[in-house]
């Protein structure tokens, strides 16, 4: 009888494990059966990968192969980068999205197609790159160079990340740089280092041509780097990269608009406007680095179709909003600046000076009270 009793319970536990086992759940839905078929790599061995033939050009510009240091440094970028197979299949994924613009920008501007490969050097075609130095965006532009060439940088504004601005800044610096130094694998060098910089070394080493140069390494590296990313995703199957035309990221499809206000708009309302998500319309612009547009006029980047119908649903809803606009009061904190305190409150210098009656360089001190926008 206390058989009986022990064994009742270890059938009845059995049973309901079975079922368990039996039961459908997310675990069976994702079953390989789900998945498609994987099939085994199969890519050339590094040394192999690394036997480059030539004759070969960046830029349309002859690239000494010959030379024992200059093949050296090539094989020592592509090995490099061999190395890093998933950053590759990145970058390879990344050129369906951003080449394409790149490669129109360059073309309607008679220079090189080659200039595509600086992008990928400099920011992995990743739009929000960023480097200790201060460079932002693909691009990876400085800013003091970005509004020499048209970028608006400042508390509100970067338009260094959004893609479509610095592209088109991009390519008319590295045109500049071939003028002035009539040379476009100088003028990348000139990219990397400064124009000035690179300039003195021209004059002091009299030498103009880049692959006899001593330069700072970085500088030696960048156009061997460039020329190695080339070989690479111009024939990604001869080093074992096999992506179908579906694997390839597609560019972004948009709309544009021109938006002028006194105030600023919040990008909630933008993407109301727009029918779309806050999320969608930060994506589309970075260039914002708040929550709103800024005051003045600027062009917003909207989901490709929603430029028909925004203005008509954009109109009542800033009228709404613009009910609720009123200065509210701020009070300094130690530390504060007039330059901090208009950029957490969306407004620029210029706006709150005028609405507190202060010149841009006034003291503020802990305790007083400055009118501010909600």
């Amino acid at each position: 009888m206390a058989h009986r009793r022990t064994l009742l319970p270890l059938l009845a536990g059995f049973w309901l494990f079975c079922l368990v086992l039996a039961a459908p759940g997310p675990a069976r839905a994702e079953s390989p059966e789900m998945l498609a078929p994987m099939r085994t790599a199969a890519f050339p061995s590094l040394e192999s990968a690394i036997r480059i033939k030539g004759p070969l050009n960046f830029c349309g510009e002859f690239v000494p192969l010959h030379l024992p240091e200059v093949r050296e440094r090539l094989e020592k970028e592509l090995l490099l980068m061999l190395w890093d197979r998933a950053q590759v299949i990145l970058w390879l994924k990344r050129t369906g999205r951003y080449f394409p613009h790149i490669e129109t920008v360059l073309r309607g501007a008679s220079m090189p197609d080659d200039l595509k490969y600086v992008a990928v050097i400099e920011s992995a075609l990743k739009p929000l790159a960023g480097s200790s130095r201060g460079a932002r965006g693909i691009w990876q532009f400085i800013p003091s160079t970005g509004r020499n060439y048209g970028l608006t940088v400042d508390g509100l504004i970067d338009e260094r990340r959004n893609f479509y601005f610095a592209t088109r800044a991009a390519a008319e610096y590295l045109r500049v740089l071939h003028d002035q130094f009539d040379s476009w694998t100088l003028a990348c060098a000139a990219y990397n280092m400064g124009e000035q910089g690179l300039a003195r070394q021209v004059e002091m080493q009299e030498v103009e041509d880049y692959y006899h140069l001593h330069l700072p390494d970085e500088t030696e590296r960048y156009v061997l780097r460039a020329i190695a990313a080339k070989l690479i995703l111009t024939d990604p199957a001869r080093y074992g990269f096999d992506l179908h035309p579906e694997d390839f990221y597609r560019p972004v499809k948009f709309d544009r608009v021109k938006l002028r206000g006194k105030y600023p708009t919040p990008l909630t309302l933008v993407a109301k406007a727009a029918g779309t998500y806050y999320k969608d319309i930060r994506d589309l612009n970075p260039q914002f680095l708040g929550e709103a547009v800024p005051s003045g006029q600027h062009t917003v980047f909207l989901p490709e179709g929603a430029a028909g119908e925004f203005a008509a649903k954009y109109q009542p809803l800033m009228a709404k909003y613009r009910e609720t606009l009123k200065p509210e009061t701020y009070v300094v904190k130690s530390g504060d600046s007039l330059t901090e305190i208009a950029r957490r409150h969306d407004m620029t210098l210029r706006q709150l000076c005028r609405l507190n009656k202060l010149t841009s360089r006034a003291t503020i001190h802990p305790g007083q009270k400055l009118l501010v926008h909600q």
